[in-house]
This record gives C-alpha cells, structure tokens and sequence, in this order.
C-alpha cells in the first residue's frame, strides 16, 4: 500500500510529479480516460487536451490527495457528462480488475488454510460483491441514463422531458455505504483467522482490499459531493424552466 502525501494540487503543477507523489492519481487519469504518458504536462495543459475543466479535475485530484471538495467551487452541468465517464471507468474497475483479483488471492488463500474457515470467508467476499454489484448495475442503469437524459433536456432546452417519477432524491435513498463491509473482511484478516503458510497471499489480498477500499471512498465521495448537488441544481433549473 502506497503512503500517500498530502500535496495540493495546483494547475500549474507537473502531473508527473503529482503522480511521483501519489501513484494513485494514474488510477484517476485512468477513470478519465486519460493516456498515462503525461511526459512533462502541468495539470492545466492536460485538462486542455482531454477537454476537462480545471476546477472539476483539481477536485477529483485533490479527493485523491485527502482533501475535501471546497464549497465554494462552482461546476458546470457540462461537467455531468465528464463525471459520468469517470464513475463508468470506476466500476468498469471494480467489476473487471479488483474483484476478480481479490477473488483470485481468496481462492489461493483456501489451498493453505482449513476448507470451513475458507468458505466463511469466500461466502462473505461474494455476498459483499453481489451487494457491490447491484450497487453499480443500479447506477449504471437507473442513475447515469436519467443523468444523461437530464443533460440532454438542458442541451435541447426540453424542460417539458424532465421525468417526474424519479428525481435524484431516489438515488440519495438507494445510495448507501458500500465500504462497510470491507473492514469486516479485513478485521478477519488481522484479528480472527489464523495464519496457515499464508503471509504472502494474504498480504496481497489485504493491499488490494486497502485499494479497493481507497478508491471506493473517493468514488463516494464524488457522488454525494460533486455528482448529487450538481443534479439536484439541473433539476431545479429544468423545473424552474418548465414552470415558467
């Protein structure tokens, strides 16, 4: 697990070295879809070329660095269409590449320890991820298709299409913490289950847990911080539009 320092991040500083800082940030210029070869490009020349806003992309780094969104920036709604992009390469994430990792090191891990303790651990990692997984599919699905459909209202100047049978306030009701469950697994992992030849395995799964963990948080953060109160503004400004 790579300690992260707490550097805030600057337009005008060398992504590469933000990166030297904190190697998680090539995570997050992964989720924007954004080419890892950044050579010597500051943070404002990159947005410029991947055609991202400043203020949405310093926000998102810094979230990576812990620091919390400021109150007092202002996103535009245009931002809705880059942070869905994000939130999509996010769970394409989750979906292809950590789960089937930690399900891999599970799978090692009951080759070395007793077969019962082994199965409570795979029944929970797999109960946990279903959980995960309805979590992603609901938001794929439901919440970033009525996003959309909101964005292309206000592009087409629509009010009228605004969907009165969901609002975000759903969403806000369905989104419940999907980390909790984590620490659980770790706990297990520290406290409860007895090593058995398994150091190596099992120092693998907690980091890959840790990260999942990591950047789990930073997603949901990015929901209730930047996502929800942005489309809560789009849907105010589509309704005001509309009643007028």
């Amino acid at each position: 697990m790579v300690q992260v320092k707490k550097m805030f991040v600057l337009p005008d500083l060398r992504m590469s070295d933000l990166i030297s800082e904190n190697p998680y940030l090539m995570l997050m210029l992964e989720h924007f879809g954004i080419d890892l070869v950044v050579s010597e490009k500051t943070v404002r020349q990159l947005c410029k070329e991947n055609g991202i806003s400043e203020e949405l992309f310093l926000s998102f780094a810094n979230l990576f660095n812990g620091f919390q969104p400021s109150v007092t920036i202002t996103y535009s709604f245009s931002d809705l269409k880059t942070i869905i992009v994000f939130l999509r390469n996010s769970h394409q994430y989750y979906l292809e590449e950590k789960y089937p990792q930690i399900r891999g090191y599970i799978g090692q891990m009951f080759e070395l320890n007793e077969q019962s303790a082994m199965v409570m651990v795979e029944k929970f990692f797999d109960q946990y991820f279903a959980e995960v997984t309805e979590h992603l599919q609901y938001e794929d699905q439901i919440v970033f298709d009525y996003v959309n459909n909101l964005f292309d209202c206000f592009e087409k100047k629509q009010a009228i299409s605004l969907n009165a049978d969901y609002s975000v306030n759903d969403y806000q009701e369905h989104h419940g913490d999907i980390e909790e469950k984590l620490e659980d697994l770790k706990s297990l992992l520290l406290k409860h289950l007895p090593l058995r030849d398994d150091q190596q395995i099992r120092r693998k799964l907690l980091f890959s847990l840790f990260e999942l963990e990591y950047d789990l948080s930073i997603h949901t953060q990015i929901e209730d911080k930047i996502l929800i109160p942005l489309v809560e503004q789009m849907e105010h400004f589509l309704k005001t539009t509309h009643d007028k």
